[in-house]
């Protein structure tokens, strides 16, 4: 208890210099913290985005871009898939639900997504909660539209405004000027892609897009009260997403639709392709990890400095504290107790300090991103961490001790 004590005052000593290594270390650790928390807040937030889907459908392709395109809204289609094939499929005795998507327009840089009721009603997210309304109900008409809550938020829209959708991505300057869109709805908030889009119904999809067959605007635009839902016809779709009677009807249906000869289909099972895109995101994750590893080696490296430094100052405090009696190893013990101390200091701080921020903006970063800073308890990747802080914080200790222990008394008593 007494090298307890002496390391402590020791340490109040020299305040403003302990507080900067203290500083320096819990700053590092709030980084790694950081980079943890924010990894497994991402792969958290991209897993929620779907649930309770078993197969997602596309046209012929990588099963990662299918996933992006369909799901995260990120991307486009190689390819469209006919609506027969899909109606195909809806009506197999195996699945329980269907959700159709069709997707290639957009409103000011959101994407507009085409489907049916279905969406509303059997969509689910982080682990089965269900879509709800905020303002409003789901389209009935040909031209009503559904805005998620971000997209509504951003564009300033409310229920009964009307929006021309632009034909293609963001950038694109063709319009559907002659079939502008009445919002009916405004979903609630779901930190997911879905708060981030459009929706309107296939039947609106297919009437804006009549006569731009050529991919240009028709020269005599179809107004829209001369469209009729009976005089529509859907022709394709990008994806739809399917929901099974279980787990083995989604192995042999997804076998089924790989090689379903009618038309190149490609059935993606989203919790493996999720497995993908981990493993392709490794790379930045590690880059991340190596870089916070280089800011705690700056770190601790500065608590050595400090500790080093400070020896040609301590050499008469040295001497004294063995004319008292203190037996070298007493003193050897004292460096590395103190910079074990400064290390405990810095990952206690550090690890508040990333908590405490995680609670100040966690949650404009998920509404926002839609990653949740969970405040959970440390992961084991954070907990080994803190643990080889520490135990670094020790070692290093040993360098500075070292060269106390070869300081001889004489040495200390005559330094000036």
């Amino acid at each position: 208890m007494t090298i307890l004590r002496l390391a402590c005052a020791s340490l109040r000593s020299r305040m403003f210099t302990t507080c900067l290594t203290v500083f320096s270390i819990a700053l590092s650790v709030m980084l790694l913290v950081g980079v943890d928390r924010i990894q497994q807040g991402a792969q958290s937030g991209f897993e929620g985005t779907l649930s309770q889907t078993d197969l997602v459908v596309g046209a012929r392709g990588g099963s990662l871009p299918l996933l992006l395109y369909s799901v995260f809204h990120l991307g486009t289609a190689s390819n469209e898939i006919s609506y027969d094939s899909y109606l195909h499929f809806a009506g197999h005795p195996a699945v329980q639900w269907v959700i159709p998507l069709s997707m290639g327009d957009s409103y000011h840089g959101f994407r507009v997504v085409a489907t049916d009721n279905n969406f509303y009603e059997h969509y689910r997210y982080r682990g089965g909660h269900s879509l709800v309304f905020a303002e409003g109900a789901q389209p009935e008409g040909i031209f009503d539209a559904v805005l998620g809550n971000a997209a509504a938020a951003q564009l300033h829209l409310r229920v009964g405004q009307k929006m021309i959708l632009s034909h293609g991505l963001e950038g694109s300057f063709l319009q559907h000027t002659a079939d502008p869109f009445t919002v009916t709805g405004i979903l609630a908030h779901t930190s997911t892609p879905v708060d981030r889009a459009i929706y309107i119904t296939l039947w609106g999809d297919e009437a804006m897009h009549l006569g731009w067959e050529s991919g240009a605007p028709p020269l005599k635009p179809i107004p829209e009260s001369e469209i009729r839902q009976s005089d529509l016809h859907i022709k394709t779709i990008s994806a739809f997403l399917v929901r099974t009677k279980s787990r083995m009807s989604a192995l042999f249906l997804q076998r089924e639709i790989n090689t379903y000869k009618p038309e190149p289909l490609t059935a993606i099972i989203p919790a493996q392709a999720l497995e993908d895109l981990w493993s392709v995101l490794s790379a930045a994750d590690v880059a991340l990890s190596l870089v916070s590893g280089a800011v705690l080696v700056v770190g601790l490296l500065a608590m050595l400095i400090a500790l080093y430094t400070a020896l040609n100052e301590r050499r008469r405090e040295i001497a004294i504290l063995r004319a008292l009696g203190f037996h070298i190893r007493q003193i050897f013990a004292l460096f590395v107790l103190e910079s074990t101390l400064i290390s405990i200091l810095g990952v206690v701080f550090g690890v508040a300090g990333a908590y405490l921020l995680f609670f100040v903006v966690g949650a404009s970063v998920e509404n926002r991103y839609g990653i949740p800073l969970t405040m959970t308890g440390l992961s084991v990747r954070v907990a080994c961490y803190t643990i080889a802080v520490v135990v670094a914080g020790a070692v290093l200790g040993l360098i500075p001790a070292i060269r106390a222990y070869h300081n001889s008394l004489a040495d200390g008593l005559t330094a000036q």
